[in-house]
């Protein structure tokens, strides 16, 4: 039976708005005088949901809520949400920076956090003696601090500034540091925040390397991240956090896919001089809907429309497109492939094999056009989009900025051949 690390159960945090601390004496007491007499806070009840989007006149929220999880030994779990669902709130929690409200959390072994630029260090002490600070609090001896010293600095890349106070650091050297000792000094547990953000590619990409090293070593690592590639290449299983509650669990390939999934309520700009109306999409791949690709997958896109009367000889087009710009499309208007009619409700369906993109999100617009080819049967509109999930390491491509820049270039591979002075260097096939 598998040993867990980390087990939380029913854990709430809850904050008062607008205060450094819980409030007056007078709040203390009340709490006081209830808990003596066997009554919940009185406090709970005044308390409203963490969602951002909605105004309450509450003094109180819920940061998070019923909060219930399990993470193995030697798991590496990546927490996923959008900004503001309490996933920085439960890595505090775990780390011991601040207590929980309600519920229970069960660590068996030593943790090592990685979660704000500057958190577990002393300012106005050196690198080299925060280095040995982190370490005595770890439970390690000065002599096993010594063993590791030099890998750390080595692997930070700050060694001129090792005896400078930390103060002094610029936020990337700051980082690099914090995460060279939180990874070298052993912990049984990892767990690490968005903050890697702040280091340049070059050592963002040692430390996603470095976290997969200490996995195989047994270790327990929990990675907070908005890099959804970097989230799947690194993690097994991953929880889904939203507005403080626990959205879902489980695989991390399925914790992505709910996080991505476009809501089913959405509603599509239709204009009133519109002749047909789009009433219904999905996009996803041949075994269903979904909005998190797989390198190679099928791209299907459903589109259900209703027109009045019937349509003769339509146009239809569909395109996807990058924040580079257009990458390809489907257009009647150009091949000449058109239904005879339509009337009432009816599906176009496209399928675009063998999708060969890089991890980014995408976006797809269609429209339609009478048979003259001008008059405008809808409006072009944009339907939603999708996410290419595939790590670039998975694809062969192992380049120093691999990770880094496949987010920031063109992203449809072609096959291609190299040349230096007419003599072939090297080939690639996507």
């Amino acid at each position: 039976m598998d040993q867990f690390a980390i087990k939380v159960e029913n854990l709430y945090k809850q904050y008062r708005l607008g205060q450094v601390s819980t409030g007056t004496i007078v709040h203390d007491l009340n709490r006081y005088w209830y808990k003596i007499r066997g009554k919940e806070n009185p406090y709970y009840g005044l308390t409203s949901s963490n969602d951002r989007e909605s105004k309450s006149s509450g003094e109180y929220v819920w940061a998070l809520q019923d909060i219930n999880f399990e993470v193995k030994q030697g798991d590496v779990m990546g927490i996923i949400g959008n900004n503001g669902a309490g996933k920085s709130t439960l890595l505090k929690l775990l780390s011991k920076v601040t207590a929980p409200t309600k519920g229970n959390i069960r660590i068996k072994g030593s943790i090592a956090s990685l979660l704000e630029v500057g958190t577990g260090f002393h300012p106005e002490l050196s690198g080299r003696d925060n280095i040995f600070l982190n370490g005595a609090i770890l439970g390690m001896s000065k002599a096993e601090i010594q063993s590791k010293f030099d890998e750390i600095v080595d692997f930070s890349g700050v060694e001129r500034y090792i005896d400078t106070p930390v103060k002094r650091y610029s936020s990337g050297m700051y980082v690099r540091l914090a995460f060279a000792v939180a990874a070298h000094l052993d912990p049984e547990i990892l767990i690490i925040d968005e903050v890697l953000a702040v280091g340049d590619a070059e050592f963002q990409k040692k430390c996603l390397d470095k976290m997969k090293v200490v996995s195989k070593q047994g270790r327990t690592v929990l990675f907070v991240s908005h890099n959804i590639s970097s989230i799947r290449a690194l993690c097994k299983t991953g929880i889904l956090l939203e507005k403080g509650r626990l959205k879902y669990s489980g695989d991390i390939k399925d914790v992505i896919t709910h996080y991505l999934m476009k809501s089913e309520t959405t509603s599509y700009l239709n204009q009133d001089d519109d002749k047909i109306k789009l009433i219904k999409t999905s996009i996803g791949n041949e075994e269903g809907e979904t909005n998190s690709l797989e390198y190679g997958d099928t791209l299907v896109v459903n589109l259900t429309f209703f027109s009045p009367t019937p349509i003769q000889h339509p146009y239809f087009w569909i395109s996807v497109k990058s924040r580079f710009g257009s990458l390809f499309a489907a257009s009647s208007l150009i091949d000449g492939n058109r239904p005879s009619e339509v009337v009432g409700e009816f599906t176009v369906t496209y399928k675009f094999p063998n999708l060969k993109l890089l991890p980014q999100e995408y976006f797809i617009t269609v429209g339609a056009r009478e048979s003259d080819g001008y008059s405008m049967l809808i409006t072009s509109l944009e339907i939603g989009g999708f996410h290419m999930v595939t790590p670039v390491q998975e694809l062969g491509m192992n380049g120093l900025l691999a990770e880094e820049m496949a987010k920031d270039t063109a992203p449809l591979l072609m096959q291609y051949d190299m040349f230096i002075n007419d003599r072939h260097l090297a080939s690639f096939t996507p």
